[in-house]
């Protein structure tokens, strides 16, 4: 998207630019330190529980992706824009060291109260294509017309 993006640039079923990112055990390291969440599971490739689990490789945060889906959100709202709601469900793993990109697709604009509204599906996937981290949000954006 572009720096900022107006209501009247967007309509429904456009996709956002995709952010695509390959996490590497030194980011999920620092995420750990930034989160306070050092599960093993994360960043021990020696950690028991991931044979038990059938895992090959450590697990992105959940939190880590949830971030990525964000900075999808805020690149479309700019910073003239407004977060109205965000949130995503945890479906799936993804793995140290493999793609995981964020992407979404407007589903909806509206006017109400005031504001111009999108509403967006957004989600993570894995290397693959599974769709790990399902969400939605609502972005309210500027008009060019103020």
């Amino acid at each position: 998207m572009a720096d900022q993006t107006y209501f009247e640039d967007v309509k429904e079923g456009q996709e956002l630019p995709p952010i695509k990112i390959t996490p590497d055990k030194s980011q999920l390291v620092k995420f750990a330190a930034g989160s306070g969440d050092f599960n093993p599971l994360h960043f021990d490739e020696k950690f028991p529980m991931l044979k038990a689990m059938g895992l090959s490789e450590n697990i992105v945060h959940g939190r880590f992706k949830y971030a990525q889906a964000g900075r999808l959100v805020f690149a479309l709202a700019g910073y003239k824009g407004r977060v109205k709601k965000f949130g995503v469900n945890y479906r799936g793993m993804d793995l140290l060291n493999k793609e995981v990109t964020a992407g979404g697709v407007i589903t909806a604009k509206r006017q109400e109260g005031g504001e111009n509204l999108v509403d967006l599906d957004i989600w993570t996937q894995d290397a693959d294509g599974k769709k790990t981290t399902p969400g939605t949000a609502t972005v309210a954006l500027p008009s060019k017309n103020s």
